[in-house]
């Protein structure tokens, strides 16, 4: 644990075996991490900074990505190893459903995120070059976006209009238009994207380039790369 006011690591918790990725729950009482090779999901509390549960999913599941609801009811857990999405209930910590993704075998699912209205939850198929769309409320797949290569990360507009998808393998990235599931457009110019995350005011979307290790910055609003600063550069953002 890190504290933001120092900028000191101030705990270090022991989870699973290759932890992978870590969400908070809205009221910042809990973090669920996913462990990989455990194919289990780690709940620390935040007051403690101690593991107060370990969630078993299925075998060679090996959970990846995980979001939580905007109202930290549920948490989504893509389990890249059997194409499905667990689904977690933060008020017990077990498993009420799992959506199978109905892709080609191995399609791995990675990144998972949820619209900031709770309405669906969009999850980007690694292997096979797709993001699935599925309904929070039905725990059903009710639709699949066709994407470039690869794609690894999805981060969502604070207003819930745009979902924006790395595309590793093709330099790009794909913005999706929650209102049609279609993809609007493509943002070309990247080195191996590997992640992408949008500011609070939905202004901007920060991609991490790994290959050339930068930072590309897309303004959202005109859907182009502003900068992408150096190593060297120092950005106040």
């Amino acid at each position: 644990m890190i504290n933001t006011s120092t900028n000191t690591v101030t705990s270090i918790v022991s989870v699973g075996s290759d932890p992978w990725n870590v969400a908070i729950t809205p009221n910042g009482a809990y973090a669920y991490v996913t462990n990989e090779v455990d194919d289990t999901v780690s709940v620390i509390s935040t007051t403690t900074n101690t593991v107060t549960t370990t969630i078993p999913l299925p075998l060679d599941s090996d959970p990846e990505g995980v979001a939580i609801t905007p109202n930290g009811g549920y948490a989504y857990v893509t389990n890249a190893g059997l194409d499905s999405v667990s689904v977690i209930s933060t008020a017990t910590n077990e498993v009420t459903a799992t959506v199978p993704l109905g892709g080609q075998p191995w399609s791995s699912p990675e990144s998972v995120a949820v619209t900031p209205n709770g309405d669906y939850a969009y999850v980007a198929n690694w292997a096979v070059g797709s993001v699935s769309v599925i309904n929070v409320d039905t725990n059903t797949v009710t639709a699949t976006v066709p994407v470039e290569s690869l794609p690894g990360s999805v981060a969502i507009t604070p207003n819930s209009e745009y979902v924006y998808v790395t595309d590793y393998q093709s330099n790009a990235v794909s913005v999706i238009s929650t209102a049609t599931n279609e993809v609007t457009e493509t943002v070309n110019g990247f080195t191996r994207p590997i992640d992408v995350a949008i500011s609070p005011n939905g202004e901007y979307a920060y991609v991490a380039n790994q290959d050339s290790n930068t930072l590309s910055v897309i303004s959202t609003a005109l859907t182009t790369v502003l900068a992408t600063p150096t190593r060297a550069q120092q950005w106040t953002l």
